[in-house]
């Protein structure tokens, strides 16, 4: 079954002055640099609201897993989608949405927080979070909002947000797809995932 984004309906904290003691710095958030074949954009990871899902983002990134896989999925105006391992290679073509690996070895459970500031602030443009085929079916497929889309049902677990180079996620955005002139498809012309590196966050400074 493929993993899939349905639309269900019509489709920091401010820095304080204490009393006494050292201040502390804010530090820098953990971030991932995605490079593809049109570009590189940065996501800034989500580790508080969502642990077990950037700890598969990025223990994936690391081991490689993600680079030379191919955005399978656009759906214009709403995500670009990729993750899947099958896209790695064309004779698996009509397979493609229906792979995916995860650290745990198997599916894992959906981080679906109502507190969390991710989960509050909802679908806007930029998010990434996991595409799934059902809830508690995460592995590494995940997909990227092109626009904001509060019609989407919250079942999709909300890991990061594009902070950087989002004209190239839109760039892929807007790529002719494959059937011709279809609003949801796969790109005619391969974009590939090169490589996604992460950037841990500095270990916070006293003033």
């Amino acid at each position: 079954m493929r993993m899939f984004l349905s639309v269900a309906c019509a489709l920091l904290l401010p820095s304080g002055i204490g009393t006494s003691g050292p201040t502390i710095k804010e530090k820098p958030p953990e971030t991932a640099v995605v490079e593809t074949s049109m570009g590189t954009f940065e996501i800034e990871l989500y580790r508080a609201d969502a642990p077990k899902t950037v700890d598969n983002f990025a223990k994936l990134a690391k081991k490689k897993f993600f680079d030379g896989l191919r955005f399978h999925r656009v759906a214009k105006g709403f995500v670009i989608q990729t993750g899947d391992d099958f896209t790695r290679d064309l004779t698996m073509m009509a397979k493609w949405g229906t792979g995916g690996k995860s650290i745990y070895g198997k599916e894992f459970a959906d981080e679906l927080n109502p507190s969390a500031p991710s989960y509050q602030r909802g679908y806007v443009r930029g998010v990434v979070a996991m595409a799934n085929r059902g809830p508690n079916t995460n592995t590494s497929q995940f997909f990227i909002l092109l626009a904001d889309a509060p019609q989407l049902p919250k079942n999709y677990t909300i890991f990061g947000r594009v902070v950087k180079g989002m004209e190239v996620v839109d760039k892929i955005g807007a790529v002719e797809l494959d059937p011709p002139y279809a609003a949801d498809g796969r790109p005619a012309k391969e974009v590939l995932l090169k490589s996604i590196k992460i950037a841990k966050p500095a270990a916070a400074k006293k003033k």
